[in-house]
């Protein structure tokens, strides 16, 4: 018989502070209200206490109703997050380390590296140039000797 998985929901004093970046020059705060974290039985290292704690973390941030991110942010995560989590619903699970408290500091970790670069904005369009003059030149003299080299390497007849 497994056992359900317990769910909290955070307390006030663990919201999940995001470090400033490019799209977020102050940094971000996800409030602990929108962060669901479930426990359960991890597979894994641990012995005989993987049998008897839950130390895997699954969480849950729903980005389309959050309020810690403004409509811009909110559109840039739910474009660039869409096709990894099609319902806006950010799923992050730890089970690595065999005490449930690193598996809640790695999954934290995750999600706030994952909302910097959601939220980061799109590089800028490389812009076309056009090759130099002496840039050109090289290449068709390059492509010329290359040429005369494959030709020199016809059949050899005798002469006659």
């Amino acid at each position: 018989m497994i056992p359900a998985k317990r769910t909290a929901v955070g307390r006030p004093g663990d919201d999940l502070a995001v470090r400033a970046g490019p799209g977020l020059p102050h940094g971000l705060v996800l409030p602990a209200t929108e962060l669901e974290e479930q426990f359960a039985r991890s597979s894994g290292p641990g012995g005989q206490k993987v049998n008897t704690s839950d130390t895997k973390v699954q969480l849950r941030y729903a980005v389309g109703e959050s309020t810690a991110l403004d409509d811009r942010q909110r559109a840039r995560a739910l474009v660039r997050l869409g096709d990894r989590f099609p319902d806006g619903v950010v799923l992050i699970i730890a089970s690595e380390h065999r005490s449930q408290h690193q598996n809640r500091v790695a999954a934290r970790q995750r999600l706030a590296s994952l909302m910097r670069e959601a939220l980061a904005p799109p590089p800028p369009a490389r812009r076309a140039t056009r090759p130099t003059r002496s840039s050109q030149r090289r290449r068709l003299q390059a492509k010329r000797i290359r040429s005369q080299t494959k030709a020199a390497r016809g059949r050899v007849r005798p002469d006659e």
